[in-house]
């Protein structure tokens, strides 16, 4: 769903990094320095959600009174981040007027990696040896008006963005939170539309997992992407139309770094809910969220039949502050956009989970880390695309079939699944010669810097052999400043699709809010009705689609059920930009 340079299947207690990051509601981001830096810490982080309604600002004043070091408190739903020495801090800090529940962690500097490498769902071309996976064709001709790689786009020729922006292109008082790993925001295909001032990290860089710190006090500038997802997620859903690059769905609305997740692509509960309140109080219009939150794809109430108490405890914790973060920026206007997952489940009926915890192990025993939960869809959550308010978005292949990796929803009532959206499927095409090439997947922008470090362009900006077998792309313009585009799959790739297509709705059909910083607004339920209503049907496949053809095991087999209008695979439907802005 979101892992770059660090593969980590679901971040456990999720709650150690919680306690570095920045406050959200009322208090002032981190931001950082171009000097080199590396901090450590082991005191350990713990996260303290207060009772509705309670004043966290004096339960903060009574933590810190105790000996705990306050690091972060979001007023907004009640969430305070600490670190403590004390050993008895949990039942201490319990004992406080206004205290909901406490959830803690190991040091931090005891973290390990689960496994250095890419994300095997999202860069299945980097594993795939089957083939020379390049796309070895010429780009074809952009559609008129668009920009020189648009001819790529499969993926926007499917929900009929390039004609859609023949009607409206979006507003640029409408803005688009990315609530991800960051985004370069000089790439030269997002810099015109990029609001640096607006943007916000909420995340502070842990050596044990992200590596070396580049900055001062490890808090990486607000236009710092140093995993690459973001900046894919940006692009898709705004990258400009300036005769450069690609065209995202909404090219003239304005994008929003929301940084929640680390350099690693973990995504801990504080900067997670900081940066959902930061865009509710902004007044930002809508926001993407190509993640699930760590450490556990499954949050259980209570936990799972398996877990310790404590584990039970640290998921209370993760559900009712992601719940209430999420209802927040719903009311406050914000369209909440998210993807459905890769685990290539029915997340209506999920079963196991054998991925959590991924990151509580401060023996780095990673072979003993993870083990078996037993899940009950009714006490068990997905979060963020599980919660409240939340457009849930399906991945497709460029045939229109739901790709082999993409989690669907066969209860149609459970508002799990509301759209559909290309993702990209690298093994689309079977029997043909699109089959297993890059050309299956999604093209958006990607940080140069990061493409360094991965070999796939050398010191001098050139793609190396790796990178063209990858697909890597360049384009320059005629001041000499270049950008650089890569392919990814994955739901990450499907929702930002949709999250394009709402802000569309909002500039379209949004009016001027009595707010100045708001520019234009329409309410989130309207966006998700018209989302929805304006969907292209797409019915079910008969029978059992049968993922082994293309070499996966039998329990990526998946049937569909439900009608053409809405079904467990695509929703309502495939989003539909010019249906949007008719």
């Amino acid at each position: 769903m979101r892992r770059g340079r660090i593969l980590a299947a679901s971040t456990a207690v999720a709650l150690a990094a919680t306690g570095l990051a920045a406050a959200a509601a009322g208090a002032v981001p981190l931001s950082g320095d171009t000097t080199a830096a590396q901090t450590t810490t082991t005191a350990t982080s713990y996260v303290v959600l207060t009772d509705k309604g309670a004043d966290a600002t004096a339960v903060a004043k009574a933590l810190k009174s105790g000996g705990a070091t306050v690091t972060s408190v979001n007023n907004a739903i009640g969430l305070i981040s600490v670190t403590s020495t004390a050993s008895d801090f949990a039942g201490s800090a319990k004992s406080i007027a206004g205290v909901k529940g406490v959830s803690a962690d190991h040091a931090i500097g005891e973290a390990g990696v689960r496994a250095k490498g890419k994300d095997v769902v999202e860069n299945e071309a980097w594993f795939d040896k089957s083939r020379a996976n390049g796309t070895g064709k010429k780009v074809p001709p952009p559609p008129p008006g668009g920009d020189p790689l648009d001819g790529l786009l499969w993926d926007m020729s499917m929900i009929k963005a390039d004609q859609a922006h023949a009607v409206d292109k979006g507003d640029n008082r409408v803005t688009v939170g990315v609530i991800d790993t960051g985004v370069q925001g000089d790439h030269p295909d997002l810099a015109p539309h990029f609001d640096k001032a607006k943007s916000r990290n909420f995340t502070t860089d842990i050596p044990a997992i992200d590596g070396a710190c580049e900055y001062t006090g490890c808090v990486d500038p607000v236009d710092v992407d140093d995993n690459g997802h973001g900046t894919h997620v940006a692009g898709t859903i705004g990258a400009v139309s300036n005769g450069l690059g690609i065209t995202g769905v909404a090219p003239d609305v304005t994008l929003v770094n929301v940084r929640a997740g680390q350099d690693s692509g973990y995504f801990f509960l504080a900067p997670t809910v900081n940066a959902l309140t930061y865009a509710g109080d902004t007044g930002i219009d809508v926001v993407n969220m190509s993640f699930y939150v760590d450490p556990w794809l499954y949050n259980c109430q209570g936990g799972a039949p398996e877990d310790s108490a404590a584990a039970g405890v640290d998921q209370d914790v993760i559900i009712e502050g992601m719940n209430r973060a999420l209802a927040y920026a719903h009311d406050h206007g914000v369209t909440l956009v998210a993807a459905l997952g890769n685990n290539h489940e029915d997340i209506s009926k999920p079963r196991h989970d054998f991925s959590s915890p991924d990151y509580d192990n401060p023996a780095n025993d990673w072979d003993n880390a993870t083990y078996e939960r037993t899940i009950d869809n009714a006490t068990c959550f997905d979060l963020p695309v599980e919660g409240p308010f939340v457009i849930g978005v399906s991945a497709l292949g460029p045939s229109g079939m739901k790709s082999d990796y993409s989690n669907y929803a066969s209860d149609l009532t459970s508002g799990e699944l509301e759209v559909s959206a290309p993702g990209g499927w690298f093994r689309d095409g079977y029997g043909t010669d699109t089959y297993r090439t890059n050309g299956n997947e999604i093209l958006s922008a990607a940080p140069t810097h990061v493409l360094l470090a991965e070999g796939l362009i050398d010191k001098n900006g050139n793609i190396t052999k790796q990178g063209r077998d990858l697909g890597v792309l360049k384009q320059c313009d005629d001041e000499g400043s270049c950008g650089y585009y890569q392919w990814l799959q994955g739901t990450s790739m499907a929702s930002p699709h949709a999250a394009g297509v709402a802000a569309l709705a909002v500039s379209r059909h949004g009016a001027v809010d009595s707010d100045p910083s708001r520019g234009f607004t329409l309410s989130p339920d309207r966006v998700k009705s018209l989302l929805q209503s304006t969907a292209t049907d797409h019915a079910c496949p008969e029978g059992v689609v049968d993922y082994t053809i293309v070499g996966r095991s039998a329990e990526f087999n998946a049937t569909c059920n439900g009608t053409p209008e809405f079904n467990s695979f695509y929703g309502a439907g495939i989003v539909n930009a010019l249906g949007v802005v008719q």
